[in-house]
């Protein structure tokens, strides 16, 4: 079981804005329960706002941005049935003539279906959206459906068609690797990443995605040396990573410096305190780390989904499994959908 929480992701890695990444509420509602709903979606209270998102389509608020929402609140909860009702909802309810919400409403349901395990719908509805669109993010979808259904070769096709369509993309290719590591194919997978550092620039992105793709190739000393610039340049994604790298090589003087270089620099954030936290506990000071989790949760705005994780860690690192117990099951009643959440809840029950 793991005690401390390796499971930062580099950056976005959204595969394609969909797969992973429960996404907010579409622009341009009006609504006073849909703007409600969207505001406790960002704030990561996924009961609230599927609450508000269904009375809002209830009393006739914009449909289609209500169901909408509702399917997005519905996969936070993982409750993929209900999230794909609410899509069909959502396309049945948009105009005809809004061609880009159909498709990303369409995608959104194809994501629904991939996470309830419904490979062959899934890749039904990316079949019904490849009809009409030319969309790298539905041939990425197809794809992971076919390597779930072990038919390798026909998703490295969708992922090439995929990558052929965005051949610029750092993420499409670190989501493509993530699909492979997922049913423990790396070595497979490794091939994209090795692809993503064919793509040209020397500007401070490129060299920060560059540093990306060597940390989850976990070559650190290279990510810290494509790094180096965009962190002299104070380019703060790539101070973060490069904190995270700090964490990799169990240089952890180094990595509690970066965090507070990037406090100095914009001030505290859910993602510094969280930064802070793991310094401290791969450094053994667990209630130093709980100090600045809660410093962390006590902040009005920030995603603090690794705070409640890593709180959960503190307290198994401390041995007080009946605190952890009870905030394992908090973690689950806030992310039902969060595997390595589930995990933890697991294990702790049998303590």
């Amino acid at each position: 079981m793991q005690k401390i929480s390796f499971r930062i992701i580099v950056g976005t890695v959204a595969v394609a804005a969909v797969l992973f990444a429960g996404g907010c509420a579409m622009g341009g509602a009006t609504g006073e329960k849909t703007l409600a709903a969207q505001e406790a979606m960002e704030n990561g209270e996924y009961d609230q706002a599927q609450q508000l998102f269904a009375e809002a389509a209830r009393d006739g608020e914009e449909q289609m941005l209500a169901y909408r929402g509702l399917g997005l609140a519905y996969m936070e909860l993982a409750q993929y049935n209900e999230a794909v009702q609410a899509f069909e909802a959502a396309r049945d309810s948009a105009d005809s003539h809004m061609e880009g919400n159909i498709l990303d409403i369409e995608l959104y349901l194809a994501t629904a279906q991939y996470r309830g395990g419904n490979y062959d719908e899934t890749a039904a509805t990316c079949d019904h959206i490849l009809e009409e669109y030319e969309s790298a993010d539905a041939y990425f979808l197809r794809g992971a459906s076919r390597l779930h259904d072990d038919m390798q070769d026909e998703a490295v096709a969708d992922f090439d068609a995929a990558v052929a369509l965005r051949p610029n993309s750092y993420d499409l290719y670190l989501d493509i690797y993530e699909c492979y590591r997922g049913l423990n194919l790396s070595g497979l997978g490794s091939s994209y990443l090795q692809s993503a550092l064919d793509i040209q620039g020397e500007d401070t992105e490129h060299y920060y995605n560059r540093g990306r793709i060597y940390y989850y190739l976990e070559d650190y000393e290279e990510a810290q040396r494509q790094l180096t610039g965009p962190v002299e340049a104070e380019y703060e994604p790539a101070m973060a990573l490069m904190g995270k790298v700090y964490l990799a090589l169990q240089d952890y003087v180094h990595a509690q410096g970066m965090y507070q270089r990037i406090e100095q620099k914009s001030g505290k954030s859910t993602a510094t305190c969280n930064g802070l936290a793991l310094c401290a506990l791969s450094s053994n000071e667990y209630d130093m780390a709980l100090s600045y989790i809660a410093d962390g949760l006590e902040m009005e705005s920030g995603d603090k989904r690794e705070l409640y994780f890593n709180e959960i860690v503190a307290y198994e690192k401390k041995r007080d499994f009946a605190t952890a117990k009870v905030k394992a099951q908090e973690y689950m009643q806030r992310y039902p959908a969060d595997e390595a959440g589930a995990r933890e809840w697991t294990f702790l029950s049998t303590r």
